[in-house]
């Protein structure tokens, strides 16, 4: 059911008992999984934050006692957990984003910075937008891949890892106004091919 083998991690990643770290892991697997589908109701989401909370525990904390495991990977677990409701409601903001982008805004204009939009002000979905939503947010996924590397980086970083013009530009090694410039320009283009394709955000 698990696409997870607890002594190929342990073998991959130094400890001093790896062992013990493997029979934790191994025993704590499916109740993680029953909790992280509790949480998110999505079992291949559930699967990977199960995946990334024990990967996190190996790397990280792998040669602890293992008296400890049990509430290091509890807390890991459930930062996870947050990361990800995080992640999702920075996808779910990307079709207001691209809806309110202007073609004619200035290069060095970064729209998540005035975006004014806030969808709890929208009401209540239906099940219909909630599904015309997440076909939009899989054909903006699709665009993201066709994208420049520097513009599809500078994207992501903003509006996936929800990192600041400063974290961004830091971590690509280039100044605040370049970020400003590769995410606008991204911004532009994704709203452009999904208009090719008759999708009026």
């Amino acid at each position: 059911m698990y696409p997870y083998n607890a002594q190929d991690l342990s073998e991959e990643t130094t400890l001093s008992s790896p062992q013990q770290l493997s029979s934790f892991l191994e025993s704590v697997e499916r109740r993680a999984f029953k909790q992280a589908m509790f949480a998110v109701h999505d079992e291949d989401a559930a699967l990977d934050i199960v995946q990334d909370s024990m990967l996190k525990l190996a790397e990280k904390y792998g040669d602890r006692p293992d008296e400890e495991y049990p509430m290091l990977f509890q807390r890991i677990l459930q930062n996870t957990i947050r990361d990800y409701y995080r992640r999702s409601k920075v996808r779910s903001m990307w079709t207001t984003l691209l809806s309110a982008f202007s073609p004619d805004d200035d290069e060095d204009h970064d729209p998540l910075e005035t975006l004014a939009a806030d969808e709890d002000d929208a009401g209540p979905k239906t099940p219909e937008s909630k599904l015309q939503q997440a076909q939009t947010l899989n054909l903006i996924e699709e665009e993201i891949k066709k994208l420049p590397a520097r513009q599809r980086e500078a994207f992501l970083m903003r509006y996936w890892e929800d990192m600041d013009v400063a974290e961004t530009a830091a971590a690509m090694g280039c100044s605040e106004g370049s970020v400003k410039t590769h995410c606008s320009r991204a911004t532009n283009a994704l709203a452009a091919a999904l208009s090719a394709k008759g999708i009026k955000l």
